[in-house]
């Protein structure tokens, strides 16, 4: 019997896209064989601070919190450029006014989270939500602004909301480099061997998905509950690109660059270890 690993991952259609290849061993699984587990992002960030995952899709922020007992593996990010996350309001607001105004977020651990608090660290009022109902809550005016991410990017307009800040945007203009939104992490006790098959099956799957990109739909749309077709596509076409298949150097400066400042602005912890297995 190949030796079984837990494998976390979202139901968001980059996910189910990429991952659909390695779980139904559509390519060289390198001898291992995988239980998939999909959750939402941020309670896949949950159960990798419990240490509760072997392998696991996590947030960069998240990333900040475990890498001492996870590897990030060079396939499988969420990082690109006109993806990230977006502040919205029922109405135009400027950003000066949002201090001490309730902000929905997606999650403590997001990397949505973080970036906002990179932006502007006086802002500290915050209400967490799963991502899907943030909109509604903005709408509601049970909140004053919401943090939203995923496809809510393709689809507040249709809920006449107001973009108050593309922290993608912010964060393109002011480092020059992709926003490393989201990874994949590999417990470090596995060993290299292990880390290192996961990593090849990975990469593999992933261009597998991209060179196939029809044979996943029904997949995709079995966990993408409500999303259109429209939005699934979009959604893929936005999240999986080069740097899903290898981070390559300026995906890996970006990560470096992306935890640097929040281990300096004292948003994580420090660590010693190299943040890829050695």
């Amino acid at each position: 019997m190949p030796k079984e690993l837990t494998l976390g991952f979202s139901p968001c259609p980059n996910d189910t896209f990429m991952f659909y290849p390695l779980v139904h061993k559509l390519v060289d699984t390198g001898g291992l064989a995988y239980r998939e587990r999909l959750e939402d992002v941020e309670t896949l960030n949950q159960l990798a601070l419990k240490g509760d995952l072997d392998v696991s899709k996590v947030s960069y922020h998240a990333l900040g919190h475990i890498r001492d007992h996870y590897a990030l593996l060079r396939s499988g990010s969420a990082l690109g450029r006109g993806c990230g996350p977006l502040l919205v309001g029922a109405q135009a607001l400027d950003l000066s006014d949002l201090k001490e105004k309730t902000i929905a977020v997606p999650g403590r651990n997001t990397t949505a989270l973080l970036l906002l608090q990179l932006f502007d660290p006086t802002l500290n009022n915050f209400i967490v939500m799963p991502f899907n109902e943030i909109m509604d809550a903005v709408l509601k005016g049970n909140v004053d602004a919401g943090l939203i991410i995923h496809e809510s990017r393709f689809t507040y307009h249709g809920f006449g909301l107001h973009k108050l800040l593309d922290l993608g945007e912010w964060w393109e203009g002011e480092t020059g480099l992709p926003i490393p939104l989201g990874g994949i992490v590999a417990r470090r006790s596995l060993g290299v061997e292990t880390i290192a098959a996961v990593e090849r099956a990975l990469r593999s799957g992933v261009e597998y998905a991209r060179t196939h990109p029809g044979e996943a739909a029904r997949y995709i749309g079995e966990h993408a509950q409500e999303m259109s077709p429209e939005v699934c596509a979009a959604h893929i076409e936005l999240y999986v690109n080069d740097f899903s298949s290898d981070l390559g150097d300026e995906g890996i400066r970006a990560v470096t660059c992306l935890l640097e400042r929040a281990e300096q602005a004292g948003l994580i912890p420090p660590s010693k270890l190299p943040v890829f297995i050695q």
